[in-house]
């Protein structure tokens, strides 16, 4: 465990980029939709969605098997495994003919990079805890979130002068990249004499330590509501901005712009969550979430789209709430299960993905010619999580603030 305030700038950015080739999988391909859907024989433009969904079925599930391999055998051997495994579905991914596979291979391409995603989490967990472990998180997450900024745009600069293939290959340059850094860079967190021995029950043993603790098991569905919400503007993004208001051109500026709102939230938590706590912040943050969200249903009822000026401001107030809510969402579920850190980060991140895809499709299929069906899904998410954080609510919640 790491002491004090001290932490290494060169730890934190790889922990961020760990995580941030799961950011390059998703948002560098979103211009790039149209493109594969129509090379893969795509008739209905909604069905490019799944290829940005089903990468998060993927995360989730994978995450159930590198998380407790991880508690067993260390943090760094199970990543590079979940590496091997993305090879090897980006191949699927740019060999294939048929829309299928493509999604066969995106779904196995999150299996894979679930692994350097949840074991980031893990690897911090080892290293911190209580509000110093939030602040590590938030500026991990900030750095996570640059790269939406950049994707995007450097997907459509690769497609005006080659394929959507060239995507894929840049993601798996970058990928080897970042292994070979925390091949030398990164030491093994889970010391032997910490890691649980690999049984068949292993698993069903972490879910049942899991569970005990109500705040691990609330904080994972609120971060499922949440996540959900948001992985329906990820997966409608393309389509709202391109085909509901024209904008193709500026659709990688637009996207990178309201990162950065997300991106300058996760800044500000860092700096603010030892002083004020996590748990407040994000309560406070999951009120803010539910109200804007309930103000664009009242003022827009009517489904047609407001200007893109309105849309975007108030998509950048939305994306700052969850900016507070993200890192610290994960936090306050981690922050019990120091002891079973890779199962936990494991059960969290598959409840809340598994949550958020099938919230993320459903709703997505109503964004067809309005914005309106998006709010209304954040609307509902957005009172479900303020309303858990009413019920959690109680006096030991200053003690759990304050844990080091």
């Amino acid at each position: 465990m790491q002491n004090g305030n001290s932490f290494k700038i060169e730890f934190v950015a790889l922990m961020a980029s760990l995580m941030s080739i799961v950011a390059l999988s998703i948002d560098a391909l979103l211009p790039g939709l149209p493109n594969i859907g129509s090379d893969l024989g795509v008739t209905n433009p909604n069905d490019n969605q799944w290829l940005i969904t089903m990468i998060f079925l993927g995360l989730g599930f994978g995450q159930l098997i590198f998380g407790p391999l991880s508690d067993s055998f260390g943090r760094k051997p199970v990543v590079y495994v979940g590496f091997v495994v993305f090879i090897i579905a980006s191949i699927i991914c740019l060999t294939t003919k048929s829309f299928e596979m493509m999604i066969f291979g995106r779904i196995l391409q999150g299996v894979g990079l679930s692994s350097p995603r949840t074991l980031s989490l893990a690897i911090i967990r080892d290293s911190y805890s209580g509000n110093y472990m939030a602040k590590i998180m938030s500026i991990v997450v900030m750095v996570f979130i640059l790269v939406p900024v950049i994707a995007p745009a450097m997907g459509q600069l690769v497609l005006d002068f080659y394929s959507w293939h060239s995507i894929f290959y840049i993601n798996l340059i970058y990928g080897f990249l970042i292994m070979l850094w925390f091949w030398k860079r990164q030491p093994e967190t889970l010391a032997k004499e910490n890691r649980i021995k690999f049984t068949s029950h292993l698993f069903i043993d972490g879910v049942k330590e899991f569970v005990k603790y109500r705040d691990a098991v609330a904080f994972t569905f609120v971060s499922g509501f949440i996540t959900g919400s948001f992985m329906v503007y990820l997966s409608t993004s393309q389509q709202i901005f391109e085909q509901q208001y024209n904008l193709a051109d500026l659709f990688p500026y637009i996207f990178a712009s309201l990162a950065i709102s997300v991106g300058l939230a996760t800044y500000l938590n860092s700096v603010l969550v030892v002083k004020h706590g996590m748990w407040k912040i994000a309560y406070l943050a999951a009120g803010a979430y539910a109200i804007i969200s309930l103000l664009y249903v009242i003022l827009f009822w009517s489904g047609i789209n407001p200007s893109i000026q309105v849309l975007i401001s108030f998509f950048a107030v939305q994306f700052f709430a969850v900016g507070f809510l993200f890192g610290n969402l994960r936090a306050l579920a981690m922050q019990p299960l120091g002891h079973i850190a890779g199962i936990g980060a494991a059960i969290n991140g598959f409840v809340s993905t598994v949550m958020a895809v099938p919230i993320a499709n459903y709703i997505g299929s109503f964004v067809t010619d309005s914005v309106l069906p998006l709010f209304v899904g954040f609307s509902f998410f957005g009172v479900l999580s303020l309303l858990t954080f009413i019920i959690l609510k109680r006096p030991s919640e200053a003690v759990t603030d304050n844990a080091h």
